[in-house]
């Protein structure tokens, strides 16, 4: 008996019938986040489950099929609603959590306004991003005269291809923003880091129409999982 009081799941009621000090709130008010399983972080988020599964017995259950957090925080809404339990409401209040943390991630590896001095500079900051997305993201990173990353823009999503990346969207956005220069970025879900045709044929097109415009094309950079490419580094641009 003593070891069930230990595991919260084990009373499979309403988490209102458990004892006080065992309900995820309460435990977490009174001992503090650092205490507490992540199932019993993720059930706060969750905020409540069904007539047969406790919001406890959920996130067990969600952590469990997904193979792991890490794994649970890369699905889509549509994923998330195939739990018994999750619908739209809950399913967009966990894809905003775990979109925080990623950006609580990124900014906790770089406080600061980010100085370009090599690609790995660029990588610490996007690999937290950009790691665990299922889907191609391309992005252009704005530099002003010292080098520092001003700000990023989404400029496709989905399977890149020439035809998809337009160097009138890209250089629109440069231009908009006074850019001394920009990097490329984008990512490869399937984690191979190795540049296709189409990244070296597109980064050939915007660079070209960069060098007309004078706002030159520093790098590309692809992320594969916790792994990254620059074209740089590899003699590509």
């Amino acid at each position: 008996m003593a070891d069930q009081l230990k595991d919260p799941s084990a009373y499979h009621g309403k988490i209102t019938d458990w004892p006080e000090e065992e309900r995820p709130r309460e435990k977490l008010a009174k001992l503090g986040p650092d205490q507490m399983s992540v199932a019993e972080l993720l059930a706060i988020v969750i905020g409540g489950g069904t007539q047969n599964i406790t919001a406890v017995d959920l996130a067990k259950t969600m952590i469990r099929e997904s193979g792991g957090l890490t794994h649970l925080a890369s699905v889509n809404i549509g994923d998330l609603k195939e739990f018994a339990g999750i619908g739209d409401a809950k399913a967009i209040t966990l894809l905003a959590t775990f979109e925080l943390a990623r950006r609580l991630e990124s900014d906790r590896k770089s406080r600061n306004k980010i100085s370009v001095r090599s690609p790995k500079d660029i990588a610490k900051k996007y690999i937290p991003l950009m790691q665990n997305l299922k889907h191609e993201e391309f992005r252009i990173i704005i530099l002003n005269n010292s080098n520092y990353v001003e700000r990023d823009f989404v400029v496709s999503k989905g399977h890149l291809t020439a035809s998809l990346v337009h160097p009138r969207e890209v250089f629109k956005k440069a231009i908009a923003e006074s850019a001394a220069g920009i990097i490329l970025l984008h990512n490869h879900p399937s984690g191979n880091p190795e540049p296709s045709p189409d990244d070296i044929k597109i980064t050939k097109k915007l660079r070209e129409a960069g060098d007309l415009m004078d706002i030159p094309v520093h790098d590309h950079i692809i992320i594969a999982g916790d792994d990254y490419t620059s074209f740089v580094n590899r003699g590509l641009i």
